[in-house]
């Protein structure tokens, strides 16, 4: 269904009065008419945020007129007459609402939030407004009691069994009393969820170290000099230098900073983001936003959120989910405490007295690598530029499935910063529009992911071709040098290219369960399997090439970087494990929290014996996965999906990196198939046996660690 795109966005939600434009409104804004443009993408030269909140209104309305006449089908409900007339409901606000919520993350302004927030309780209301609709909820519970199933095919059975269990997980069987009490929760929840990533955003972008003693830029590679050079001159701060929050400054400063002292100042900047006490502390929002969906669940009949979240994904179960975490993290832990062990005998050469503190870690980690294999980061940097491992990643695809990429000049982009490609088959027939978006800005929020701005379909028999997004926040181009990427960064990239080729692959009939519509812990098989291309030498050298020389990357540096493939991985994944925890335990209560999150994190932390120089990857007040995104109760699911990718790329490792046959399968079987049957099944067809733990295991070096 269209609507299912504000079950997916947690910035949205509430109850409205619709009215009706007038003629000179509609013909004004953008949305009211069908888009005059190449491949029909949104007209973003014509979007100006005063069409949203109309457009949305107008969305609203039509589509409670379109409900009420599925409601009012006088004829016995059936498939045709009640879910496919669903399905196919909200289409003006599906896309108004779509490319609000991208420009929110990727483009937004105050008012923009504050359009958002105006909004929220709308959203919400109205879709609680379709799901507790007790007639419709009867039409499609007929529909699900008297189908016969066998007259349907698999993908309009997938859809129904959707339709009525969305019914029922939003309330659809409550008393009046329950159904009013679920409102005021869903409406809190819309509420505190956006402002929870509006703080976080916040204290990201009012962050800055100014350096102005050249030498505390001592052991700082010469690109992020001249780029937080750049970055304080743009901040009317010239002659100075300007360190800031964004992953790309602040992860380099730790790693290479020699002074302690500043390295400890923006990293305690960095981790007590959005708990300062100020007006955008998110502190109080983390235990409200779990104790709300905690009730949520337990109104609904379950025990907890988790319970709630996991019904629906491959886990199932909350114990399910926590064996896989209890699984790795010993190995991992152990692993992590070994690492520091070398770090400690560093510090202790450095007269630096205490123990490791999570400010060292980076910094000494990068000194080990070096001394121990030989291998510099900073030696990698020149052959990862940004556009060429661009170049690689569509090498890859079109070795892996013949796809072909197109640099569009004249397709409306909502930034000068992206570009827009369109997608080919082989021979040529159009598969659909890329956005790339790779710099960071204030306007964006940190981290990386892709979206859509339409999702593939099929109508009338034809198929709607997909618009999709990949946002990164990689660093910018210099004046001297390219945009020069991490290794890092170039799996990052791959990473997100990964779910792009899921939305723009997808093959199916019904919206609601193409491209990225599966489930949570399945999302990412994609995204992470394409990671394993990049590290391959063979691809490397596909790609790798010196942006200054052109030269290709050396075997002997490829050979460094495969033998420390596994080095840190201690710390890497016991970072992400406890962040893992920690969502879970949040989302795991019976009961409403009562501690303060600070207390709680602590708690939760020290049940699972988190060494006190490693803390989770996202603490509780910037965790914005799980309170701004849509991973609570399943940030589990990369290591979940990580079992997967590494079980599945093993058909390539073992047949060959660009077989034909096994490519087609895992397209076929995968990137195709979208959320049109249960998950495990998908993955058999393609591997042909459930996967197995090891191959992960042995990735990261922690098959032989006790």
């Amino acid at each position: 269904m269209k609507f299912r795109t504000l079950l997916l966005l947690t910035v949205l939600t509430g109850t409205t009065a619709m009215h009706s434009q007038d003629k000179k409104t509609i013909s004004a804004n953008p949305f009211f008419n069908a888009y005059a443009t190449p491949f029909q993408v949104p007209p973003f030269d014509l979007i100006k945020n005063e069409h949203f909140k109309p457009a949305i209104l107008e969305g609203i309305r039509q589509q409670e007129e379109e409900i009420k006449k599925i409601v009012s089908v006088k004829k016995k409900a059936e498939f045709n007459n009640t879910i496919w007339p669903m399905e196919n409901s909200g289409a003006l606000l599906s896309r108004v609402s779509t490319v609000f919520n991208n420009l929110n993350s990727a483009n937004t302004n105050e008012e923009i939030q504050s359009i958002a927030k105006e909004l929220a309780p709308l959203f919400a209301a109205h879709n609680d407004n379709i799901y507790l609709n007790e007639e419709l909820f009867q039409r499609v519970k007929y529909v699900w009691d008297n189908q016969n199933r066998k007259r349907l095919t698999k993908e309009q059975d997938m859809l129904l069994e959707n339709t009525y269990k969305n019914f029922v997980r939003s309330g659809a069987n409550l008393s009046a009393e329950g159904k009013k009490k679920l409102r005021e929760i869903n409406a809190a929840l819309a509420i505190s969820t956006l402002k929870s990533g509006q703080n976080i955003l916040a204290e990201t972008n009012s962050y800055e170290l100014v350096i102005s003693n050249k030498k505390d830029l001592d052991g700082l590679p010469a690109g992020l000099i001249e780029t937080a050079y750049a970055d304080a001159k743009a901040r009317g701060k010239e002659g100075k230098w300007v360190f800031t929050l964004a992953n790309s400054s602040v992860m380099p400063f730790l790693k290479y900073c020699d002074s302690r002292k500043l390295r400890k100042e923006i990293w305690t900047a960095y981790q007590m983001r959005a708990n300062n006490g100020n007006a955008n502390d998110n502190k109080e929002l983390a235990v409200k936003i779990a104790n709300l969906r905690g009730e949520k669940a337990r109104l609904l009949g379950y025990e907890s959120h988790a319970d709630y979240v996991l019904e629906k994904s491959m886990a199932k179960k909350p114990e399910t989910a926590n064996k896989l975490l209890q699984d790795l993290w010993t190995p991992a832990v152990n692993m992590a405490k070994k690492e520091a062990e070398d770090i400690q005998i560093l510090m202790k050469l450095e007269n630096i007295k205490g123990d490791v503190q999570p400010y060292d870690w980076r910094y000494y980690t990068e000194k080990i690598r070096k001394v121990r294999f030989d291998l510099d980061e900073q030696e990698m940097k020149p052959y990862f530029s940004l556009e060429q491992t661009r170049e690689g990643v569509f090498a890859v695809c079109k070795k892996l499935y013949g796809l072909k990429f197109k640099q569009l000049y004249t397709v409306p982009k909502y930034h000068e910063d992206v570009t827009v490609w369109e997608v080919t088959e082989a021979k040529g027939t159009h598969v659909g529009i890329l956005y790339m978006d790779f710099h960071p800005r204030a306007s964006k929020r940190g981290g990386a992911w892709m979206t859509s701005y339409r999702s593939q379909k099929t109508s009338k028999g034809k198929r709607v071709d997909p618009v999709v997004s990949i946002v990164c926040n990689f660093t910018k181009p210099t004046e001297n040098a390219p945009a020069l990427l991490t290794f890092d960064e170039v799996t990052t990239f791959f990473h997100e290219f990964g779910h792009a080729l899921h939305g723009l692959l997808s093959n199916v009939t019904y919206e609601s369960l193409s491209g990225t519509n599966v489930p949570r812990d399945f999302v990412e098989l994609p995204s992470q399997i394409m990671e394993n291309w990049a590290a391959e030498p063979q691809v490397m050298k596909m790609y790798a090439k010196h942006y200054d020389t052109g030269v290709v990357i050396p075997d002997a540096l490829i050979q460094k970087m495969q033998k420390a493939s596994t080095f840190d991985q201690g710390f890497i994944t016991t970072e992400y494990l406890a962040a893992s925890f920690l969502d879970m335990e949040y989302h795991s209560q019976k009961q409403a929290i009562k501690t303060d999150a600070e207390t709680f994190e602590k708690q939760a932390m020290d049940k699972i014996g988190l060494p006190s120089s490693i803390i989770p990857r996202y603490r509780s007040t910037y965790f914005n996965h799980i309170f701004a995104g849509g991973y609570s109760a399943g940030y589990y699911s990369y290591i979940w999906s990580g079992v997967l990718d590494t079980d599945a790329f093993d058909v390539f490792k073992t047949n060959g990196l660009f077989n034909q046959k096994e490519a087609s399968s895992f397209r076929k079987n995968i990137l195709e198939k979208g959320g049109t049957q249960d998950p495990m099944e998908l993955y058999k067809n393609f591997r042909g046996a459930a996967p197995s733990v090891k191959p992960l295991l042995k990735k990261r070096g922690l098959d032989k660690v006790q």
